[in-house]
């Protein structure tokens, strides 16, 4: 993340926010005077847009992935093993997340937001503040994402 600051005419003001909206991820902008009162300094936290072609579908993300209750009893076996369990990294958090994930796009269309939806979002934000990713994107969606690069390079 970062801000952006830009000197423009007032009549400029809509077109250059509408262009930087384009470009990036914005925020709310602010204007301030400038000393001349003649132009505009117009501020803005702004990120980069999310590249679509890296956030790959569920299907793509655990095409190659264990079943579910394979995952499900690694990560409890490496959880209940104490001296596992003082050294979790991040390949566990990855994966637990995952598997998380897996379980909430399983369940029921009719009931959207439940406990797997709560667990697998809060799992995904576990691994973005872990990776110090920014939070410019679903945390489920950034698991997906991790998860498929993690296992094409197994």
């Amino acid at each position: 993340m970062f801000e952006i600051r830009v000197i423009c005419a007032p009549a400029d003001m809509a077109r250059v926010s509408t262009a930087l909206g384009k470009a990036f991820q914005t925020g709310l902008f602010r204007s301030v005077p400038t000393r001349d009162g003649q132009s505009r300094r117009l501020y803005v936290t702004a990120d980069h847009r999310p590249n679509p072609q890296t956030w790959p579908a569920p299907e793509q993300a655990y095409a190659d992935a264990p079943c579910i209750a394979d995952e499900i009893g690694w990560t409890v076996r490496i959880a209940q093993d104490p001296e596992s369990y003082a050294d979790l990294d991040r390949e566990y958090f990855l994966r637990k997340a995952a598997v998380l994930d897996r379980i909430a796009l399983s369940n029921d269309p009719e009931i959207p937001y439940g406990s797997d939806t709560e667990a697998a979002t809060t799992a995904g934000l576990f691994l973005m503040d872990m990776d110090a990713a920014n939070g410019g994107c679903d945390p489920r969606v950034y698991v997906r994402q991790q998860y498929a690069q993690w296992a094409k390079n197994q």
